[in-house]
């Protein structure tokens, strides 16, 4: 999962309301309020930080998953130079658009962070540990505030109600179950809360949709998937000949 072209995180459910957003780190046991935004900060890598998914509570697949976006984090952002000036405005865009408690889903080595409103209470979700230590480093680099939090987008373990904005950029696309993923951004929104999301959609495509058919969870469009899951999409484009589809969605009140 990364925000980024990185794809990775998932569930849980609760209620608060938002902490200043902070540096965070990734290592042993977490008490239950560690993944309330409302908690109080955390300042030690060791003490209150949220518990790494273990190989036993993945599927096959996303700890596939997270083996190869561990694998390919040393060398991830040398591919930023080739995104092109389409997808880099749409990250500014998108990331401008964000307000109040903000989760980005598959956060990866942080290329997002630099495009957040200053106000923004930021909290990001991936599911590599190699892809936060780099998203850590660049958001020290920044001057950043942010929460780091290893889990998966499929079964996140924030309270329901925890945000009022969540983003998701080209990363989806990489999450083994795209309808589960887009459920749980849609439980940790509040109600009136927005959904951001930019994904590859070169799969909907012919022949793609052929090998598409034989995962066991076929993707589909991201605004189809989105309003199934009870979003209210009010945009949606496609960009760089139909292969990537933007979305602005929110959650009803």
């Amino acid at each position: 999962m990364h925000s980024s072209t990185n794809p990775t995180a998932s569930a849980g459910g609760r209620r608060p309301t938002g902490p200043p957003a902070v540096r965070s780190g990734t290592a042993g046991k977490t008490p239950p309020a560690a993944l309330d935004p409302a908690a109080p900060p955390q300042q030690s890598r060791d003490a209150g930080a949220p518990a790494r998914p273990s190989g036993d509570d993945m599927d096959p697949r996303t700890e596939r998953a997270r083996n190869l976006w561990n694998r390919r984090a040393a060398r991830y952002d040398l591919s930023e130079a080739l995104e092109g000036p389409v997808l880099r405005r749409t990250r500014e865009i998108l990331c401008a658009g964000a307000r109040g408690r903000t989760l980005e889903v598959a956060i990866g080595t942080g290329r997002n962070l630099r495009h957040y409103p200053p106000q923004v209470e930021l909290t990001g979700i991936d599911l590599s540990p190699e892809m936060l230590d780099r998203a850590r480093e660049r958001a020290d680099g920044l001057g950043r505030p942010v929460r780091l939090v290893e889990g998966d987008a499929q079964r996140m373990e924030f309270p329901d109600r925890s945000f009022e904005t969540v983003v998701s950029t080209l990363s989806l696309c990489a999450v083994p179950d795209q309808r589960r993923a887009l459920e749980e951004m849609y439980r940790v929104l509040v109600p009136g809360g927005r959904l951001l999301l930019v994904d590859h959609v070169e799969y909907t495509r012919f022949p793609a949709t052929l090998l598409e058919r034989r995962r066991e969870h076929p993707r589909r469009l991201p605004r189809e998937v989105a309003s199934e899951v009870g979003f209210e999409v009010g945009h949606h484009d496609r960009l760089l000949l139909g292969l990537v589809e933007r979305v602005v969605a929110h959650r009803p009140t």
